[in-house]
């Protein structure tokens, strides 16, 4: 299983990574910086072109990224028919009442606001981890 983290900030994907294998996930982890990237490394067009890169079963999208945002890259995927079925789960550091309305509306299928605390970030990517690789069924 891979899973897909966008995210711009390298501090915040060092400890997603970090929490993701403290919680005992040891498969493939792949990286994009932005929205644009994002779309690319999905459609395996620009610099993803050609290259053999494994299709994420779970993507961990931030919403603030330059060129693309989350909300813009979250919305292509589920207008697209041959994207919208990869499980979403928005990660930021928002708690907006309209973020979370948007991202839901847009079709997200989890929104968790990222914890500040190290330990904290570990047990909520736990539990991320044994509901979408170890407990639901994925397409």
């Amino acid at each position: 299983m891979t899973i897909l983290i966008a995210d711009d900030d390298s501090d915040d994907r060092l400890f997603m990574e970090r929490a993701l294998r403290q919680s005992g996930y040891t498969q493939i982890i792949k990286f994009v910086e932005d929205g644009e990237e994002l779309m690319e490394y999905l459609r395996q067009s620009g610099r993803y072109a050609n290259q053999e890169v494994p299709w994420p079963d779970l993507l961990i999208l931030d919403l603030n990224m330059p060129r693309k945002n989350g909300f813009q890259a979250l919305s292509e995927i589920k207008d697209d028919a041959k994207l919208r079925r990869l499980p979403v789960v928005v990660m930021t550091t928002s708690s907006a009442d309209e973020d979370i309305l948007k991202t839901y509306t847009l079709g997200v299928n989890s929104f968790v606001t990222k914890p500040f605390n190290f330990n904290r970030l570990v047990e909520m990517v736990g539990a991320l981890k044994t509901y979408w690789m170890d407990t639901v069924k994925l397409p």
